[in-house]
């Protein structure tokens, strides 16, 4: 048995270099195709694109980066440090020709100087976010300009970047900006609500919800899958979870006990809180998932297939299930689920606009609201 431990161990660590290794490689790789691309960064003719462009393209880019700055050590710096860390760098020398490039190309970020002849930063921060509101404007000021890279943030700037700078300051600034501007969009495009395989293959993110295929959805959020035998596992929704955000426990049913279809049969617990969730169907429980209720991480991942709750017979299953929801039913219903759920939450955090609220869509919201707040949202959305 011990050499057999052994045995094991050193697989393991011989798979660990192996694939370390290999990642080495890959990186080493992935840096000379990038050098050789920083090596042949060309100029294009006027006509086509602009007097003064210079174009390193990766592949897989991390972001696309445009930098106009009327000082040519500032461009070849960015080309340099970004290229070889991943990103595609075209550089420019005036604000006019960033302007002309953004209306025929794709940009993640223009980053650019504050102090320039004919069209300073401010211009062109301003003409940015009119013509191409999706692409984020970083500037590059000196001490002098601070004050005034400040002030491009009134007019869309994500941020300002100081320099001098160094390699590292520059990417972990990129590395930043790329990660704000991730989290931005996805809280800004509207949530998506797909039919998936079951069981999940991976944890739907946030602003995405997952309805597995065949399960069946109640206006109250629970969700029902019908076993071989007849039985019905029950369980709460996606919809559920997002809102809850963290679940502290599980009021479990119990066994043996009748239930009436759209009466209380289990509750989630938030803190010293308890929202009710009503049953899809009627029956007699007879399963409760007790190891979810030792392990809720597990709903982090899933709130479908194994993290049941608990499991009846069904007494009138022919005609309830048809009360219930399924396949493209289910998503239009979530859809209409989730703009009734954010103007609620408009409402009782008094906020006028119906748009959401800094980009998010309240998601782990009801946690923070009083006592009454939780209860009302709990009761509108899952005692149903």
């Amino acid at each position: 048995m011990p050499l057999l431990i052994v045995a094991v161990i050193l697989f393991i660590i011989a798979d660990i270099v192996i694939r370390y290794a290999i990642d080495k490689s890959k990186e080493s790789k992935a840096r000379k195709e990038r050098e050789s691309i920083l090596t042949e960064s060309v100029s294009y003719d006027l006509n086509t694109e602009a007097k003064s462009l210079k174009r390193a393209e990766v592949p897989n880019p991390k972001a696309k980066i445009l930098c106009v700055d009327d000082e040519d050590v500032i461009l070849d710096s960015f080309r340099k440090i970004l290229v070889l860390d991943g990103y595609s760098v075209d550089t420019v020398n005036a604000g006019a020709e960033a302007i002309g490039l953004i209306k025929s190309h794709h940009y993640d970020f223009v980053f650019t100087d504050i102090k320039m002849p004919e069209m300073d930063g401010v211009e062109v921060t301003k003409i940015v976010k009119t013509v191409r509101p999706d692409i984020d404007v970083i500037v590059i000021t000196g001490y002098a300009t601070i004050e005034n890279a400040v002030d491009t943030m009134k007019y869309g700037a994500m941020d300002y970047v100081q320099k001098p700078f160094t390699e590292d300051e520059l990417l972990a600034f990129t590395k930043k900006a790329v990660v704000k501007r991730q989290e931005k969009i996805l809280k800004e495009l509207k949530p998506r609500v797909h039919i998936s395989a079951t069981p999940e293959p991976e944890a739907p993110a946030k602003g995405e919800f997952a309805i597995p295929g065949g399960v069946f959805i109640s206006e109250g959020h629970c969700w029902a899958s019908i076993m071989q035998d007849g039985s019905v596992k029950i369980g709460i929704d996606d919809f559920a979870k997002k809102v809850f955000g963290n679940i502290d426990g599980i009021d479990f049913p119990n066994l043996g006990m009748e239930v009436g279809i759209d009466q209380p049969i289990f509750g989630i617990k938030q803190g010293k809180r308890t929202a009710k969730f009503n049953a899809p169907i009627s029956g007699k429980i007879t399963k409760v998932n007790t190891e979810l209720g030792e392990n809720l991480e597990a709903f982090e991942y899933s709130t479908y297939d194994k993290n049941w709750i608990c499991m009846l017979d069904a007494n009138n299953l022919d005609s309830e299930i048809q009360n219930l929801k399924i396949g493209k039913a289910a998503v239009l219903f979530y859809q209409d689920e989730i703009e009734r759920y954010v103007k609620k939450m408009n409402e009782l955090l008094k906020i006028e606009d119906t748009k959401v609220k800094d980009g998010a869509i309240y998601w782990d919201g009801i946690q923070d609201l009083e006592d009454k707040e939780f209860y009302l949202i709990t009761g509108i959305f899952f005692k149903k």
